[in-house]
């Protein structure tokens, strides 16, 4: 392992909103790409989504830690806003929408990196240790050279990580998805997490989808920061869990040691966006919504971490 490491964060607290698939197809509904029209309309979708982020961090909700999670196709303006006004800008250079990963931009990634300078430099990997060998090797490949290329130059590095069922591990929970999710995912991930860490992938956090019981998210907490990996830190992602499930996993995460925080996507902005599309609200009422899910989660996370008197100890001003 590199030894070049970032100063770590006590806190990160990201609106993400760096999907591309879901703007295209879920919410304008297209069967194939986008127009320049269209595109322009997922533009401004994703500047209302900032607009709301910004109107949060006004309302209360402006600590250490607040950021956005976007990408360089649709969201370039919102990205030059973030680093304009303050808050943490976390980049996606992956391509959206598939299970495999790859470079959005081929070899040139480090260039686009570069030219944003981003606080977090973010890619999401679809990863089950009992899936197929060959696909897991190739993403290992890749994102241990984009581990190379960030520690060289002192960037942090943001993975995501998802691990859908195989087919046969659906099967055995009698294709009952929150039962995977329960009594099976969460050694998936740790295991996923091993055998990244053993392929050289060294993400500075963690990415993972929330867990709901209090040992998982501890047993996630002990493989990141395993042998000297102490700088290492993990926040939870909502994957369209809904907001009564949302609350659980941020409970749960938020009272776990070594979980700094969130990266929460359609939860915040779909149902205000979708609204907005339909013509039952309008733009100013989708930022007011976003802005206050935004908090809702923030103020969630805060009354977890209160509870465990070692995240109070770490999250109280120096």
């Amino acid at each position: 392992m590199s030894t070049l490491y970032p100063p770590p964060l006590s806190r990160l607290y990201l609106l993400a909103f760096d999907e591309r698939h879901s703007f295209e197809h879920s919410l304008l509904g297209l069967a194939g790409p986008p127009t320049t029209d269209e595109a322009e309309v997922i533009r401004r979708m994703k500047t209302l989504i900032y607009t709301g982020f910004q109107l949060a961090l006004r309302q209360g909700g402006r600590r250490d830690g607040n950021g956005v999670l976007v990408d360089e196709q649709y969201g370039t303006h919102v990205a030059a806003h973030a680093l304009e006004d303050g808050p943490l800008l976390a980049l996606s250079v992956e391509k959206n929408g598939q299970d495999e990963f790859d470079f959005e931009y081929g070899q040139d990634f480090g260039a686009h990196v570069e030219t944003f300078d981003p606080a977090f430099t973010k890619v999401q990997v679809h990863y089950n240790p009992e899936g197929n060998a060959e696909l897991n090797a190739r993403q290992i490949e890749r994102l241990a050279r984009l581990t190379d290329w960030l520690q060289a130059r002192g960037r942090r590095f943001l993975l995501e990580l998802r691990v859908p069922s195989t087919q046969a591990q659906f099967d055995a929970v009698g294709g009952d998805r929150e039962r995977y999710d329960v009594e099976l995912r969460p050694s998936l991930v740790v295991r996923a997490m091993s055998e990244l860490q053993a392929g050289g992938v060294e993400p500075d956090v963690w990415k993972i989808e929330g867990l709901d019981q209090p040992s998982d998210c501890a047993n996630v907490v002990r493989q990141a920061r395993t042998e000297g990996r102490e700088h290492v830190s993990c926040i939870v992602l909502d994957h369209h869990a809904g907001w009564k499930r949302l609350e659980r996993w941020l409970r749960v995460a938020g009272a776990t040691p070594g979980f700094i925080g969130f990266s929460i996507g359609q939860t915040i902005w779909r149902n205000p966006l979708r609204a907005l599309q339909d013509g039952r609200i309008t733009a100013a009422d989708a930022a007011q919504r976003i802005s206050e899910n935004y908090q809702r989660a923030l103020i969630t996370w805060d009354k977890a971490a209160l509870c465990s008197p070692i995240q109070q100890v770490e999250a109280s001003p120096s």
